[in-house]
């Protein structure tokens, strides 16, 4: 794990307008950037649907009919209900794995908090993952664990620690229909800090029968992410996005995916928006 004490830098490239990584060098996705913190195109979330709606059918036409249904059925299958959380994971391999595990168990927010490390993606094992998800960074407070999970809670999460607890439960037994969960993880060797475990609201831990004492961080979220995701899509609960936020999410992917997106976008806000005025 090395020296703890010492906060060393691990970059991870992040568009915190768009909660998405900046895919460099594709000056493209620069410069859509640079637009938007000088105004020239709105952040998603500042059109109004319908506008977002009316974006993407006109994005979709640049698109092949198999990969515009791909993209509505992957989005259809997308989930908010439950967040995968991660604190000071700093290893590379690790923190792309969590991701790619995240991308295909359809759960839509990863949150990273950083205290001591900051984090750099292995694009070898994320596989582009990232460019699917929406990617919360945790950088900026004098205690960013506190500011994410207290975020959290007030968008009525339940913070649910992956740790041993004497009132613990397993994945197969954590209850679904109490609410929304944020499932928080820690490193290996350390675990969750502290404050994690002190704000937490509840505890699960991954059943072992053997000698070793815990699994690499990557695999335990694989675990629990697929059982509960699992769990979640058998229930009557409603674990699928609005369909704003699905709209949102197709705008972002194609912003993401279709080449001279920001050009075309241009152009449609010209003529939707500032002609019509």
């Amino acid at each position: 794990m090395g020296n703890r004490g010492t906060k060393k830098k691990f970059t991870m490239i992040m568009n915190n307008d768009l909660h998405n990584p900046i895919k460099e060098p594709k000056k493209h996705n620069k410069d859509r950037q640079l637009d938007i913190e000088n105004g020239l195109l709105p952040k998603i979330l500042a059109y109004p649907p319908e506008l977002q709606r009316q974006l993407v059918n006109y994005l979709s036409t640049f698109m092949t009919t198999r990969r515009n249904d791909l993209f509505r059925h992957i989005a259809s299958q997308r989930t908010r209900y439950i967040k995968v959380v991660l604190e000071d994971i700093f290893q590379s391999h690790n923190a792309s794995a969590v991701l790619r595990s995240c991308e295909c168990f359809g759960i839509q927010d990863v949150h990273f908090i950083e205290n001591k490390f900051h984090y750099e993606l292995n694009p070898d094992i994320a596989l582009g993952s990232w460019k699917w998800l929406t990617l919360n960074r945790h950088a900026d407070a004098a205690d960013n664990t506190t500011e994410c999970l207290r975020n959290l809670k007030a968008q009525g999460y339940r913070i649910v620690a992956t740790s041993p607890h004497q009132q613990d439960t397993t994945p197969d037994k954590l209850a679904l229909d109490k609410g929304k969960i944020a499932l928080v993880f820690g490193t290996e060797l350390n675990g969750l800090s502290e404050q994690a475990i002190a704000m937490a609201d509840e505890f699960v831990r991954i059943p072992m029968v053997g000698f070793t004492e815990s699994f690499n961080i990557s695999v335990s979220v694989a675990l629990c992410i697929y059982q509960l995701t699992d769990r979640l899509r058998k229930s009557t609960l409603n674990w699928q996005l609005e369909d704003d936020e699905i709209t949102a999410l197709l705008l972002d992917w194609m912003r993401n995916s279709i080449r001279m997106s920001k050009s075309l976008e241009k152009k449609f806000v010209e003529k939707n928006i500032f002609h019509a005025k």
